[in-house]
């Protein structure tokens, strides 16, 4: 089935590129693309083509920008989906965007390999939102002619299949800790603290983002991250060695004394399984990643000393060829029956 993709951006040459970057799946029929220059130009093609599945816009662009054109697209077509790809990617343009619906963020110059990953989870998204819809228009035939007391049972039974779905996915899980911070919190004042964990968690964030990421969760002044796809695992890397770049050019005067804030990761790869984890009944749940993978990316991390990025040996095995590292022996992680064989990933 061809995707129709609706490319917004006021860029002159945006549009050749994305026909010789895309050539085979367009000439395949795997992909239809329309292109506006702006918001104003972008919602006349969605009334024209109301078969479009995704739209990726830029955000700055005359008459009406990517941020309004996100709120616009929610009344005209809800189950349209968007990703926002912009060289602003500052933390408040990205909030604003997510805020307002926006699917993804990618950030500018556009990464091609990414942006197809982007383009086909989005489109897997938006087709489990049209058979959904397809199935209530079917659930409402079906009304006329079964009892509402099977109907009711059967909606029960499927909203609580799928609280509990889960799935095996393939993919790198990546811890990152603010070290030092726990003694910065204790003695600097709540408004101080506030301000620097935010400042630095939008350094993390970013980064993250740029390299098809996403953040799972923050636990204190730590962050996880997931990473899916092609080359999840080297992605997950180029991740951390930029964040750790970029925190390390920070510095901060906090009551007379100076702090260097360093970042202390873990990072592992392989299988995870992907569920809704915590209380049905209390309707509290967390969509999220666990198993031994993410447990052990967690204790690498807290086996790294300031500014280390850890793995194990035979997780570098696969991205050797790509990154320096260099052994440094057996550790004793917790809960492993046996000492791991780590690596120190310099570059």
């Amino acid at each position: 089935m061809k995707a129709k993709i609706l490319v917004v951006d006021d860029e002159s040459d945006l549009e050749l590129l994305i026909k010789q970057k895309f050539r085979r799946q367009i000439r395949e029929g795997k992909y239809e693309f329309v292109f506006a220059q702006n918001g104003v130009e972008a919602i006349q093609q969605l009334q024209a083509h109301p078969d479009i599945d995704i739209v990726l816009s830029d955000i700055n662009m005359p008459e009406m920008d990517g941020l309004t054109l996100l709120v616009k697209l929610s009344e005209l077509n809800p189950i349209v989906k968007a990703v926002i790809v912009s060289a602003y990617g500052d933390m408040d343009n990205i909030r604003t965007a997510m805020n307002r619906g926006a699917f993804d963020f990618l950030c500018k110059p556009i990464q091609f390999d990414d942006l197809e990953v982007t383009m086909q989870k989005t489109l897997q998204y938006v087709q489990q939102l049209r058979e959904t819809l397809q199935a209530v228009k079917e659930n409402n035939i079906l009304r006329m002619y079964v009892d509402e007391t099977v109907l009711k049972f059967m909606a029960r039974s499927e909203f609580e299949t799928s609280l509990t779905a889960s799935e095996t996915i393939d993919g790198s899980v990546i811890f990152l800790d603010i070290s030092g911070f726990t003694a910065i919190s204790e003695r600097e004042p709540a408004d101080v603290v506030v301000r620097l964990i935010n400042k630095y968690f939008d350094v993390i964030v970013k980064e993250i983002i740029a390299q098809g990421g996403y953040v799972d969760k923050f636990m204190g002044d730590a962050v996880m991250a997931v990473f899916r796809g092609e080359y999840h695992l080297d992605r997950s890397i180029e991740a951390a060695l930029a964040v750790r770049a970029q925190i390390g050019t920070i510095e901060e005067t906090l009551s007379n004394q100076s702090f260097l804030p360093k970042v202390s990761i873990g990072i592992n790869s392989g299988e995870m399984v992907s569920g809704n984890i915590g209380s049905a009944s209390l309707r509290r749940l967390d969509y999220t990643v666990i198993g031994d993978t993410v447990n052990t990316a967690q204790r690498l991390q807290s086996a790294a000393k300031p500014g280390q990025i850890l793995v194990t040996e035979a997780v570098f095995a696969q991205i050797k060829e790509s990154f320096q590292g260099t052994l440094l022996g057996e550790v004793s992680l917790k809960n492993k029956a046996n000492p791991v064989s780590i690596v120190e990933i310099l570059g």
